[in-house]
């Protein structure tokens, strides 16, 4: 009896270590968070703050010079959502980030697989081609390729003609803004490519040889272990990559902007671009600011799929 009363004190003594330890173990996580969450609050909150609320107001010129924007409530809003250029801008500014964010995902990925199948030299080769890429400016790369498709001396319209795939004399890519996209998401999804290529290089790298090894044993194709094994085992890689993505691609500007010499027309009005343009070329502050508040909203329900994918991804692990 004297026994037992002994291993239940022991027990009841040892019961708090164990529940502060619990305790302990749960807060850590957060307790590490915390700096860069409050670092990054302080540099994001308050301009945030400023956004939405002159977004509420009219803030011209006159208030400009008076430092004081005279609320107007809602009106900034609605006025752009009974716009119908606002509602092009926003159709063609998803197209634009869907098709940018599919090619890069896809080119990225199909170069990842080369990287494995390459000697060591040519892979360290194709990976120092790719960190050169992703190292050059955006201003500097933007540069090189309003040179390759000048209209007067563009070495791409002189390839093209040299191959004989048609007459590209002085022939102006940007005339028409199905070729000028074309060229400008080349542009994105060159930049793009590196960064995907090598992380989803050091995903592969740790898939297990026994697994892929086994499904071509059992007769499995390339596209089939591929499908069936890495994609699986590499998905919450791809949900980061494409939440990225989405989020940088999204808002496009130096890309359009520079390429276009700092004149867009209306065809090429991202959303980034319409924003800048309603708020600093016609001197409409509030309005510009509400189709950035607009823009970020869209950008949050467009990555909310992708980042509830990767909560579920970190709850099966």
């Amino acid at each position: 009896m004297a026994a037992v009363e002994s291993e239940l004190a022991v027990s009841s003594r040892r019961r708090p270590r164990w529940s502060r330890h619990r305790i302990a173990r749960g807060v850590a996580p957060y307790a590490l968070l915390a700096p860069a969450t409050i670092a990054i609050g302080a540099v994001l909150a308050y301009p945030l703050y400023l956004l939405v609320r002159l977004s509420f107001e009219r803030y011209g010129l006159f208030e400009l010079i008076r430092h004081k924007g005279v609320w107007i409530g809602a009106a900034n809003y609605t006025r752009i959502l009974h716009d119908g250029q606002f509602w092009h801008v926003v159709l063609r500014t998803l197209a634009f980030t869907a098709v940018n964010v599919s090619l890069t995902m896809v080119l990225g990925t199909a170069i990842a697989l080369l990287l494995v199948q390459l000697n060591s030299f040519m892979r360290m080769l194709l990976t120092a081609g790719l960190v050169f890429v992703w190292a050059t400016p955006v201003v500097v790369a933007v540069d090189i390729w309003r040179w390759m498709v000048d209209s007067e001396f563009g070495v791409a319209n002189w390839t093209l003609t040299k191959l004989h795939f048609g007459n590209f004399t002085h022939h102006d890519w940007f005339v028409n803004p199905w070729s000028g996209f074309a060229v400008i998401t080349a542009l994105v999804v060159w930049g793009a490519i590196p960064f995907v290529t090598i992380t989803v290089f050091a995903g592969l790298s740790q898939v297990p040889d026994e697994l892929l090894e086994a499904a071509r044993i059992d007769g499995a194709r390339p596209f089939a272990v591929f499908r069936e094994i890495t994609l699986p085992l590499l998905k919450p890689i791809f949900v980061i990559l494409a939440s990225l993505s989405i989020i940088w691609d999204f808002q496009v500007f130096n890309q359009v902007w520079i390429m276009l010499d700092q004149r867009p027309s209306s065809d090429y009005f991202l959303m980034s671009i319409y924003s800048f343009f309603e708020s600093f070329r016609i001197s409409e502050y509030g309005l510009g600011s509400a189709i950035a508040v607009v823009m970020v909203l869209i950008m949050l329900v467009v990555t909310s799929f992708y980042v509830r994918q990767m909560v579920k991804a970190g709850e099966v692990r």
